[in-house]
């Protein structure tokens, strides 16, 4: 925590998670200069539906719940979609578009047949529209995005099989 306020550090720390949640971001990382020798560094991760967030200094560890949360048994541990073999991951960070304009057709939906090399779907980065292919011929069981929405690099887009 910084020399000024905890409170205000920790309200600024849950504006960070709250903005996090509300733009479908997974990490963001803040630096607050308050002075000379006065700062806060903050990282914000989100995972498993848990936002969990450190202070860089002193290395304080917080957990917030998304804002919709209910107290209820923890399912069973899912199965994450990058792990899978059939996953297409996002080679960039920006926007997805599951079609080539607003209200055409998708190029694939759930069950589609593609061929290897086949346009799925288009990342917009920097004003700029990327076509992305299909990295195996196979069928689209799960499509892990919606679209419109951000993508991060990395980031499971859909499963291939």
């Amino acid at each position: 925590m910084s020399k000024q306020s905890p409170d205000a550090d920790v309200a600024f720390i849950s504006a960070l998670a709250e903005l996090l949640n509300k733009n479908d971001l997974t990490e963001l990382s803040v630096k607050r200069e308050y002075g000379e020798d006065d700062s806060l560094e903050v990282r914000v991760v989100k995972q498993s539906n848990i936002v969990q967030m450190a202070a860089a200094a002193p290395a304080v560890q917080y957990a917030a719940a998304p804002a919709a949360a209910t107290v209820a048994a923890a399912p069973a541990a899912p199965e994450d979609p990058a792990q899978h073999p059939g996953a297409l991951t996002s080679p960039m960070v920006g926007t997805c578009y599951m079609a080539a304009e607003p209200g055409a057709s998708p190029f694939v939906t759930v069950g589609s047949a593609v061929t290897e090399g086949q346009t799925v779907m288009i990342i917009e980065a920097m004003k700029t529209m990327n076509h992305i292919p299909a990295q195996r011929a196979g069928t689209v069981k799960r499509i892990l995005v919606a679209d419109g929405n951000a993508v991060e690099y990395g980031a499971p887009l859909m499963i291939i099989e």
